[in-house]
């Protein structure tokens, strides 16, 4: 049930959103270059890996050694503007209509993440990811890695099709006032680098 919900909702979003997704691409394209989507491989469902879509949102600067420069200087006020609003997120909904993604669910993190979950972390695999989810609208990026993991598999345990609309409806909001965006001293979140405990 809940897949066929994904399916038509992300269509629908698809259609009435796609003047909005073309203006963004063609702004991208003139701010920020090539290529206008940025790829890269998550984790999804059990853990299996597919390919998350964004709107590119960074430039691609690099230091006398070929290596990207640190994310706060290749974040322009544009890119700041696009993951404020999370129009970044929505080639998401192509995910969304493929099944590698559903419309709630924990949000798809690195694959290098994967070995360092302990055993209760890693049961936000259980579930697809989301674009958004209970962590997003309870902290997003402003909260610790350990509390987002809780509401992550809080959600797991608990989800409802009634609990899915208040995060889609609370998700509004947040996009609206703009909460979470970031963590103190980051563009967006530090690192996870593990927990001590089982």
């Amino acid at each position: 049930m809940k897949r066929l919900l994904d399916f038509i909702m992300a269509l629908g979003a698809l259609l009435v959103l796609l003047p909005v997704i073309i203006i963004v691409a063609v702004l991208i394209r003139f701010k920020l270059g090539s290529p206008i989507l940025f790829t890269q491989e998550r984790p999804g469902l059990n853990g299996r890996v597919f390919k998350m879509m964004k709107f590119r949102s960074m430039l691609d600067g690099k230091d006398k050694h070929g290596n990207l420069l640190p994310d706060n200087e290749r974040m322009t006020s544009f890119g700041t503007f696009l993951r404020s609003t999370s129009l970044d997120e929505l080639p998401g909904l192509f995910n969304v209509l493929i099944g590698d993604m559903s419309l709630v669910g924990p949000r798809p993190l690195l694959v290098q993440y994967l070995p360092l979950y302990n055993k209760e972390q890693a049961r936000r695999h259980n579930v697809r990811p989301g674009i958004t989810g209970w962590a997003q609208v309870n902290g997003r990026n402003a909260i610790s890695w350990e509390q987002k993991f809780k509401l992550d598999v809080w959600y797991v345990d608990n989800q409802s099709f009634l609990l899915d609309i208040k995060i889609l409806l609370l998700t509004v909001k947040k996009v609206f006032v703009r909460e979470g965006i970031s963590a103190d001293g980051h563009v967006t979140i530090e690192p996870f680098k593990g927990t001590n405990n089982d």
